[in-house]
């Protein structure tokens, strides 16, 4: 599409505000030293506002709005469960994991694995999630915003990838979390705001002029069968939403892992000024979590009843925008992209830096690292996995639904992980050799039931593995006959106490929650 002066003003404030913020807010005092827990943890002083804020920041990137649009355009509105089920994790993560959590004072999730069991499994999940993000996350989040890019403005795709590297790095390599979560404030606005102009508009041309409500009605009544939340066994995408299981199998142990043992995720309730604030913080995004899907799956839904003419789901979103949002908007909305992009791009940039420091370096190559060294080598690694990050996200130009890739692989490893954690939090009697088992049979057992049950549901692999899983942490670790160990994690009541907002805020998404899967069963 072709930007007005208007737009490309636009997109440059933006711009420059991103980068203006980033850099105001990293700055220090005169002979003041920047600590580990300032670059890593914005020196745990964030408010329950920006801390959820720049988890949705983070959340959202061009993997739902080029990804989940594509979904929303070949399956439906059922990919939104994606979204709202991750409503309710957030309130369970903040509950029950994040008060241990923060009372342990940890800097990353492999940092508690040691903390409850040894330094095997830390470092083993360590190298586990540092291969995942660079290899998997970075690489698709600059796949997919370069793909906008080029659709958008016809720049070559590798120069796209390169910009948008530039751009995250420029402010996040040097401010660290800091610089990440303050900027994340001020995107989540523009995000938010054009995803909604793009929905607006386009459910408003779908109204032929009646308003943004018949415009709803007219793409339920031409499209009823995209508003299926639970896709029954002969359904064409069946296999990536199982129908019932979706509420109560693997998609609870995607959402557990996402929000409650992902480093780029967590680090921000870690960052809070204590458990209250985090707590707030989840809650506000739990609440924006419920949005999600009116700025990412709806817009695939209207692209389809439009009749898009487009090779791949994957490109519905970027022919809406060439198609239907004028001149004067298309700045805002396109400034809404990118910053969904960079600051996905700049926390888990931040986050892999973070856990290759406190978790590789610092405990395997210099135990007696100096604070200085320790922020030194963060964003000496923050440049290197970005580098290798654009030199491999090219390879990504084949897949088709580059949304549904990313959870097929990442459902490899959820299992394992999330019953690792499960175990270590909540399991007294769990043993260190129990969960490294576990943590080494996960990619395997998942790629055997892909290879033994072909048909079967991406998200019922989850699950069976999950119990699988399980059954290995609990077996080896009764087999071992140790008892409760000496680093389980004290249980009292009073750990998972909650305020009154945090519990009113509960009630009111669950409420929210039970009417849409009411209406659109």
């Amino acid at each position: 599409m072709d930007l007005s002066g208007l737009d490309i003003a636009v997109f440059i404030a933006y711009c420059c505000v991103i980068i203006g913020l980033g850099l105001y807010v990293s700055r220090r005092k005169k002979g003041q030293e920047e600590t580990s827990s300032d670059y890593f943890l914005a020196g745990r002083a964030l408010p329950w506002w920006a801390i959820g804020a720049s988890l949705i920041a983070s959340n959202i990137s061009a993997e739902q709005f080029i990804g989940m649009s594509g979904a929303g355009f070949a399956v439906g509105l059922g990919m939104a469960s994606y979204e709202w089920i991750g409503a309710l994790g957030l309130l369970i993560v903040a509950k029950f994991f994040l008060p241990i959590f923060i009372k342990k004072k940890i800097y990353t999730m492999p940092q508690f694995l040691e903390v409850r069991f040894d330094g095997r499994v830390r470092t083993s999940l360590a190298v586990f999630w540092l291969l995942i993000y660079v290899f998997v996350n970075l690489t698709s989040v600059l796949y997919l915003g370069a793909l906008v890019l080029k659709s958008v403005l016809g720049i070559n795709l590798f120069y796209a990838i390169l910009g948008l590297a530039l751009f995250s790095a420029v402010y996040s390599v040097y401010g660290g979390l800091k610089a990440v979560a303050w900027t994340d404030v001020v995107q989540v606005i523009f995000l938010i705001f054009g995803g909604f102009v793009t929905t607006f508009l386009v459910l408003r041309e779908i109204g032929a002029g009646e308003g943004i409500m018949a415009g709803f009605n007219n793409m339920l009544a031409a499209a009823p069968e995209k508003f299926d939340m639970i896709l029954d066994k002969e359904h064409e995408y069946y296999k990536y939403l199982p129908g019932i299981g979706v509420l109560i199998g693997g998609m609870w142990m995607a959402n557990l892992y996402y929000f409650g043992c992902n480093q780029y995720i967590i680090q921000r309730a870690l960052a809070a000024k204590n458990i209250r604030e985090a707590q707030r913080g989840m809650a506000f995004a739990s609440f924006l979590k419920l949005l999600l899907p009116l700025l990412v799956v709806l817009p695939g839904i209207a692209a389809f009843v439009l009749g898009a003419d487009i090779e791949r789901p994957d490109d519905a979103y970027p022919w809406l925008l060439s198609n239907y949002i004028g001149m004067g908007l298309k700045g805002l909305v396109f400034a809404a992209l990118i910053a969904a992009i960079v600051s996905s791009l700049s926390s888990m940039t931040n986050s892999s830096s973070t856990i290759f420091t406190m978790d590789l370096y610092k405990t395997l190559i210099n135990k007696n690292a100096s604070e200085k060294i320790l922020v030194r080598t963060g964003r000496i690694t923050a440049l290197v996995v970005l580098a290798v990050a654009v030199l491999i996200a090219p390879q990504l130009r084949n897949l088709d639904q580059a949304f549904q890739f990313i959870q097929d692989f990442t459902g490899y490893v959820t299992p394992g992980v999330v019953a690792i954690f499960l175990a270590g939090l909540f399991w007294k009697r769990a043993t260190s050799n129990a969960v490294l088992v576990a943590a080494i049979l996960t990619i395997p057992l998942s790629f055997a039931l892909d290879l033994l049950f072909p048909e079967m549901a991406f998200m019922d692999r989850v699950g069976i593995s999950f119990l699988v899983l399980c059954a290995v942490i609990i077996g080896i670790s009764l087999w071992e006959r140790k008892g409760v160990s000496s680093k389980a994690i004290p249980l009292e009541k009073s750990l998972f106490h909650t305020g009154p907002a945090f519990n009113i805020s509960s009630i009111i998404v669950i409420a929210i929650l039970s009417v849409i899967y009411s209406i659109f069963w």
